[in-house]
């Protein structure tokens, strides 16, 4: 592979940290800048709404930039926008910075999806995209842990100061190893991008990506609470237990690229009823503590496996137009998926059958998510067919 894949995933890393870590940093966050914890945790769901406003805005707007230009641009805003945050002294000013840094997240992902593809073949495509991501799993595992505890031992605001250091080498890596490209970001103009993403099968993958994501974080976002209430592991076993999940991410998105560059629709289906079936597992299987920490692992395997056949699908139907708009969209549409999930999860445990019901209930949406795929997949060769009537005659 390229070495300028690996300049992507050292970018995808940062963003990655700076996106999680403050989920560890709550509690420093709300007693420095006295507001409530709820409010502390406002700072993620600002986060994830400047992911989603960021990525189509900046995509359109930067239509006419080289992408290596684009790429850098942006690593230059989330270096301000970590700095911004270390240096906030209200809370007002830190959700300011927050969704400052945010508005990079959506538009690196989408267009270094893009130029990661298409530094290889056609048929490394999906492998290629998902060895940027592994930048993305490796801030999970590693990024996340050591910013917590940064933060805990010197201060969250010293957290930001490493994170923006991290965008430093990032920068650096991007501008020494990725390759010029003098090709503008889009070749057809943002109408014409807009036209193709607007059809409905690249809707519905969408949707299909939204759907599928929500099953991974109705059940990842509390996943303390499942490991402490109903495997019964004392607080202190969480944290190693991530690195399990974390490690099956990493394995999961790799091997999800391999399986998606063989056969991208039936890898796309086949990774969605992975993790349908391992959250209905996980129903009784948390019950068992071996068992808790073995599905954990293979939870962030099936989570994971999804996302490079989710984004190699939305991008293989705008190649002509609309390529990097409709990869930056579909980034936007894992954040909703994020969100949706949490916000599902929070309600069957506040309002519903409560926390053993969880995984169940998550295990809804991927279901769901097939159902759209497959919607999908049968628009796509009416279309075809349509497209091409010889083919027809044929079928």
């Amino acid at each position: 592979m390229p070495v300028a894949l690996y300049a992507l995933a050292a970018g995808a890393f940062g963003i990655g940290v700076t996106e999680f870590v403050i989920m560890g940093l709550l509690l420093e966050v709300s007693y420095d800048l006295e507001v409530s914890v709820p409010a502390a945790g406002m700072l993620i769901s600002g986060y994830a709404l400047g992911v989603v406003v960021g990525a189509p805005v900046l995509t359109v707007f930067t239509a006419n930039w080289n992408r290596k230009h684009l790429l850098t641009g942006l690593m230059m805003i989330f270096i301000v926008g970590n700095a911004a945050c270390a240096l906030a002294p209200t809370y007002g000013l830190l959700m300011a910075a927050r969704v400052l840094t945010a508005l990079t997240h959506g538009t690196y992902f989408g267009v270094g999806s893009v130029f990661a593809a298409d530094l290889v073949g056609r048929d490394r495509r999906a492998s290629a995209i998902a060895i940027m991501f592994t930048g993305l799993t490796l801030a999970t595992i590693l990024g996340v842990p050591a910013g917590t505890w940064l933060g805990q031992q010197f201060g969250w605001r010293m957290t930001f100061w490493a994170v923006t250091a991290i965008g430093v080498a990032a920068l650096v890596t991007l501008i020494l190893l990725v390759p010029s490209d003098r090709s503008p970001l889009t070749q057809s103009g943002w109408k014409a991008d807009l036209k193709a993403v607007s059809r409905t099968p690249v809707l519905l993958g969408f949707l299909t990506t939204i759907l599928g994501f929500a099953g991974v974080f109705a059940l990842f976002t509390y996943i303390a609470p499942m490991l402490t209430q109903v495997s019964a592991f004392a607080d202190s076993a969480v944290s190693p237990i991530l690195l399990v999940f974390g490690g099956g991410l990493v394995s999961g998105n790799l091997l999800g690229g391999k399986l998606a560059d063989i056969r991208l629709k039936m890898a796309l289906i086949g990774s969605m009823a992975a993790l349908a079936m391992m959250l209905v597992i996980m129903t009784i299987g948390f019950q068992n503590r071996i068992a808790a920490v073995v599905l954990t692992g293979l939870l962030g395997a099936t989570g994971f496996a999804t996302v490079p056949p989710l984004q190699s699908w939305v991008m293989s139907q705008v190649i002509d137009a609309g390529e990097s708009l409709a990869s930056s969209l579909n980034i936007a549409a894992f954040n909703l998926g994020n969100a949706l999930g949490a916000w599902a999860g929070g309600i069957v445990i506040a309002q519903g059958p409560g926390l053993e019901a969880l995984p169940l209930v998550a295990a809804v949406f991927p279901a769901f998510a097939i159902l759209v795929a497959l919607t999908a997949f049968a628009l796509e060769r009416r279309s075809d067919l349509c497209s091409h009537p010889s083919r027809q005659a044929i079928h």
